[in-house]
């Protein structure tokens, strides 16, 4: 057995062990195995966001995406703060309405604030349907994690199975008072060894920060601006707001607000969150480095960067120190991931076509659904090859279509009616998923401005569906009034 694997293996079992833990005293009804009783302080529930915000994505795909793209990785730095600052205002109401109304699930708003159980049922299938790619970017990263830093030792396909079975038993047991305590574990190590890598690396091969940049600059000269064309200002703009505003509809997220004790709770970690942000700088310093240091990464590749630069640079048992951080980073938001996906079958699918169903049955039909949903995103994990940040992307543009019918959810006078929402969210939803199957996008219509084509699909979508929504909304409002009148 290599230096590495102990790490690695040790990392695995931490996670085991305090999800099983975090289950003790603890009655563990539909309550507290998916909101955790609605009782977590500030600790946890910044610990709960950070480990849903800081997963493979930003251990892999943040360096990977630097140094397979350069410049236009910034936007990763960008939108999470946008976000953050939206979040002061909006997550507080939505807490709330959910506390007051004891919901479980981003579904169970959109069913109370709109009183449609179908609008429900859409937008628990577009959730469902977002979360599947973002699982399986977290075991495509676990893969490459244990295989690269295990030097070989485990192939990628084992180490998905086995963190599979792993985050699968334990979010049974625990929930989210699971995913809370391992987000100690991995913040901990992700804060230290992500700054660590970003200062030592380019000093160690470069002499510092701007002897790097100026070599990667002789070399590959404009890589760390934008391009004129393609991942150009326009898509970096694009992307941003489209990644932004759809940063807190990620179901599980979403689900994380209501655990929280207070809206107080949610002010704090929307002013300490974008200080947080700051470590995906060093990230990018890492996937900078590599360029000229392990070059020759194309395609999905490219996620391997900080690995590959890692076991050239480092002893074996350091570069397991670095794998167990990265198993962690995909285990966390993974569990995550799991109980959402879980409860939105059981709470908002299921208990649709069986209204009678109590809270019992739905909580004990969920922790049977996780080992399924696992199953499911090992499958596409193993069938896919898309790199991680393209199957971020992917969802972003599928979840970001509830936006709209969200935020005047919140507003006192709701101009939206379930039908305009509804409407909306499907025709956002559609033309994600006509350009995602068909692969069409706006380079292939050579009469638009190149200002056009170079916009984020997503957000070209999220336009399609506002449109929607208010035409349809007016549309009914228009054929109500008439009604009204005659009953009057």
């Amino acid at each position: 057995m290599n230096g590495a694997l102990p790490f690695i293996a040790a990392a695995a079992l931490l996670a085991l062990t305090l999800g099983f833990v975090a289950s003790r005293g603890k009655d563990m009804s539909l309550e507290q195995w998916t909101v955790g009783g609605r009782g977590f302080g500030a600790i946890f529930v910044f610990l709960l966001l950070a480990g849903e915000i800081y997963t493979t994505f930003t251990f892999l795909g943040g360096s990977g995406f630097a140094y397979g793209k350069g410049a236009p990785a910034y936007y990763i730095l960008c939108y999470g703060t946008l976000a953050y600052v939206l979040s002061y205002f909006m997550l507080p109401p939505i807490w709330r309405y959910a506390k007051e109304n004891g919901l479980y699930s981003q579904a169970d708003f959109f069913v109370r604030k709109y009183d449609s159980q179908t609008l429900g049922v859409i937008v628990a299938l577009v959730d469902i349907a977002a979360m599947i790619p973002y699982l399986v970017l977290q075991f495509k990263g676990l893969g490459i994690i244990v295989e690269v830093a295990g030097y070989g030792a485990i192939s990628s396909t084992l180490a998905i199975w086995i963190g599979a079975v792993i985050v699968a038993a334990y979010v049974m047991v625990s929930g989210v008072h699971g995913s809370a305590w391992t987000s100690v574990a991995k913040d901990t190590m992700i804060l230290a060894i992500v700054v660590f890598l970003g200062i030592y690396l380019p000093y160690h091969y470069y002499g510092g920060l701007g002897a790097m940049f100026a070599a990667i600059d002789e070399a590959k000269p404009g890589f760390t601006v934008l391009p004129p064309h393609g991942q150009s200002l326009w898509w970096f703009s694009s992307t941003v707001l489209l990644t932004a505003l759809g940063f807190y509809m990620w179901p599980h997220t979403f689900a994380s607000i209501y655990t929280a004790k207070s809206a107080t709770v949610i002010r704090k970690n929307a002013i300490v969150l974008p200080l947080y942000q700051l470590i995906l700088l060093f990230v990018f310093f890492v996937g900078f480095a590599a360029t000229l240091q392990v070059p020759g990464l194309t395609g999905p590749n490219i996620d391997l960067a900080l690995f590959k630069l890692s076991v050239k640079t480092f002893d074996p048992w350091f570069v397991g120190v670095i794998g167990a951080t990265g198993v962690l980073t995909a285990l966390v938001p993974g569990s995550m991931i799991l109980i959402t996906a879980a409860t939105l079958i059981a709470n908002n699918l299921y208990r649709a076509v069986n209204p009678s169903a109590d809270d019992r049955q739905v909580s004990r039909l969920a922790k049977l659904l996780v080992p399924l949903v696992a199953l499911v995103a090992v499958f596409f994990t193993l069938k896919g090859g898309e790199t991680i940040v393209a199957l971020l992307l992917m969802g972003y543009s599928l979840v970001t279509q509830l936006f709209p019918s969200l935020v005047f959810s919140l507003a006192h006078r709701n101009i939206a009616t379930r039908e305009g929402a509804a409407a909306g969210i499907i025709a956002g939803v559609s033309t994600v998923a006509v350009v995602s199957l068909t692969g069409a996008n706006f380079h292939t219509l050579p009469w638009l401005p190149s200002q056009v084509q170079d916009l984020n699909i997503g957000i070209v979508a999220l336009a399609v569906n506002f449109v929607v929504l208010i035409l349809v909304s007016l549309a009914m409002r228009l054929a109500a009034t008439p009604a009204r009148a005659a009953a009057e």
